[in-house]
């Protein structure tokens, strides 16, 4: 008698919904450490542009080169606003994923423990059978004996 779980093929299911749920996360996790890392470049990009300025500025600075680093600074802060909101969604779409992932753990676990309290159920069986087998072989040997 081999142990069969009925529960098989649900459970087979359930891992490859995990997998797939952990590679979108892991997936989203990259992409957000790629939208961030940009965001951290153009930052950088600004405060030494800022320094720059801030140097030149002690040293002289004509009105029209003033005015393009403000406008090249203005322009800088628009991108660093896209990123910024880009970085938000990239964080929100991270931890919805995560959350998903979370569920399908959870999911893949419950029905481990179902398979385990399942086989532990079986051994049970198994052994009952096994005792009951025993105790008519012993009666029989019994019977036999006394004959």
């Amino acid at each position: 008698m081999t142990y069969q779980y009925k529960f098989a093929r649900v459970l087979a299911l359930k891992e490859r919904e995990k997998d797939e749920a952990l590679f979108t996360y892991q997936d989203a996790v990259k992409k957000f450490e790629e939208v961030a890392e940009k965001l951290y470049e153009l930052l950088r990009k600004k405060e030494d542009l800022e320094a720059f300025q801030s140097a030149e500025l002690k040293n002289g600075l004509s009105i029209v080169e003033i005015r393009h680093h403000q406008q090249f600074i203005g322009n800088l802060e628009k991108t660093i606003n896209h990123y910024q909101k880009m970085v938000i969604n990239a964080r929100n779409r991270m931890n919805l994923f995560q959350e998903k992932l979370m569920e399908k753990n959870i999911e893949v676990k419950k029905f481990e423990k179902i398979r385990e309290k399942d086989f532990e159920h079986f051994l049970n069986s198994l052994k009952t059978i096994e005792n009951k087998q025993m105790d008519d072989i012993s009666i029989q040997l019994y019977m036999n004996r006394g004959s």
